[in-house]
């Protein structure tokens, strides 16, 4: 109690910001307390990584949507080819029913004015198109791959009782660090999984309980703790919104909740932009 009494102190001791003009106006002086100063920064902070963020997306949001408009235009020359393709071909047969090889002849001129068909130029259109075509299936395969890969959503419906970051420990009181959020549910409520991805972990893990982790590619893991039981093993394949637990109350708990990780390159996140969508 005396400590929290002196931290609240402390927060709250008045501190003076001095302003001297530069002009011979006389000065002033600002009186703030530690802690509003602290907030202050904090919020600037915030808001310049929120800034950034929305910045980097439109960024990768314009860069995608040229490359779209791109295949677009390929789109546009595969279908311009297969109508010359068309057309040839209607031309060779309307002279090929002609029946005889001096009707042929005498009636190839007929069609030359309607464009001459350059068959190798024509071989090399549809070679590059082809080339074109197998590039925007990759490049759409590999843009669903991290669409999948990359966890969304919530892995069960309910309300955030412990956030991400700081906080008081609940089980053994003290301040510690959370490195993900808990979700409060009934027991028994399906935990589902955020992301496609292979199960890595699913068996008793000490303090978390029974515990399931996914990998799912791309640098990002998943992991589910404190669930009453498990009904996925390790190695099983499993797609977003698979039902993988049911959540519990094991290991250190106090009530029925589902913890919720998320790791990308070996570290844990936040897991809330990912939930809202934002990541």
């Amino acid at each position: 109690m005396s400590r929290l009494k002196g931290f609240v102190k402390k927060a709250f001791t008045p501190i003076t910001i001095m302003l001297v003009p530069h002009s011979n106006s006389k000065h002033f002086s600002i009186r703030l307390p530690s802690i509003g100063i602290v907030l202050s920064v904090a919020f600037w902070l915030i808001g310049c990584i929120y800034v950034i963020s929305i910045a980097v997306n439109a960024v990768e949001y314009r860069m995608m949507k040229e490359r779209l408009n791109y295949y677009s235009g390929q789109f546009v020359e595969l279908n311009a080819t297969i109508v010359a393709l068309k057309n040839a071909e209607s031309e060779f047969k309307m002279l090929f029913s002609l029946g005889t090889r001096e009707r042929v002849l005498e009636n190839v001129h007929t069609t030359s004015d309607s464009g001459s068909i350059d068959i190798e130029a024509m071989r090399n259109q549809i070679k590059d198109t082809v080339e074109n075509v197998k590039d925007i299936k990759e490049y759409l395969k590999e843009q669903k791959d991290i669409y999948m890969a990359t966890p969304k959503g919530w892995p069960v419906t309910g309300r955030i009782t412990s956030p991400y970051g700081i906080r008081e420990n609940p089980v053994h009181g003290g301040n510690d660090f959370h490195s993900g959020i808990d979700i409060s549910v009934e027991s028994g409520t399906p935990i589902r999984a955020t992301a496609d991805g292979v199960v890595s972990f699913a068996a008793w893990s000490g303090g978390s309980g029974n515990l399931v982790g996914l990998e799912h590619g791309l640098g990002f893991s998943t992991f589910y703790a404190h669930n009453k039981n498990v009904v996925v093993k390790v190695g099983q394949r499993v797609k977003r919104g698979d039902v993988i637990a049911y959540s519990g109350s094991t290991g250190s708990s106090t009530g029925p909740h589902c913890h919720y990780e998320i790791w990308k390159d070996g570290r844990h996140v936040n897991p809330a932009k990912y939930i809202e969508g934002r990541s």
